[in-house]
């Protein structure tokens, strides 16, 4: 049975998280997810700059 995602290094820019986590491949990735309710946005990015950039951006209409 395989482990849940363990999230590290979470950071919170405006109702996004972005926090790093290991696929099931063993590869580290960086995913970005609004928390608005309503807003159902979520991204996997191979680098942490792209999930803050991504972040930084997002506008959500919930």
């Amino acid at each position: 049975m395989p482990r849940p995602n363990r999230f590290t290094n979470v950071l919170r820019i405006g109702p996004v998280q972005v926090g790093t986590h290991h696929d099931g491949r063993g590869r580290t990735k960086h995913t970005a997810a609004c928390t608005a309710p309503g807003c159902n946005f979520s991204a996997d990015y191979d680098n942490r700059s792209a999930a803050e950039l991504a972040a930084r951006t997002h506008r959500c209409n919930p």
